[in-house]
């Protein structure tokens, strides 16, 4: 990282800047690597009645700083992995099965008793 830049105006005071010299590469890596949390609510209100309320949390950080964090929800979202795709797949057909399992057995039921055995 730069030491901070110092700037001089026309007057001849001093500011201090904390991002010149910085690339958006270096800026990139620092926020991966430390991560950073932007959190804010939004309420929609008429009088004192509340009519929306919605909480926005956000996290931005590398892969590595989430699972050392405790976040890893990706790993087992049925939408992002191959094993859980597999499963849901599965799923889907033994569902389709069971559908088909529950209709024949509605039309045996509703189909009238005939006997087999005649007698002479």
């Amino acid at each position: 990282m730069n030491a901070t830049p110092a700037r001089t105006t026309n007057s001849q005071r001093t500011i201090t800047t904390s991002t010149q010299g910085s690339t958006l590469a270096d800026v990139l890596e620092r926020v991966l690597d430390k991560g950073i949390v932007i959190a804010g609510d939004i309420s929609v209100s008429v009088g004192s009645t509340e009519l929306l309320s919605i909480r926005i949390r956000l996290l931005i950080s590398s892969v590595d700083k989430a699972r050392e964090i405790g976040i890893n929800w990706w790993e087992s979202d049925p939408f992002l992995s191959g094993q859980a795709r597999q499963l849901m797949e599965t799923n889907q057909e033994l569902q389709a099965r069971l559908e088909g399992l529950e209709n024949e057995l509605k039309s045996l039921k509703a189909a009238p008793v005939t006997s087999d055995v005649q007698i002479d």
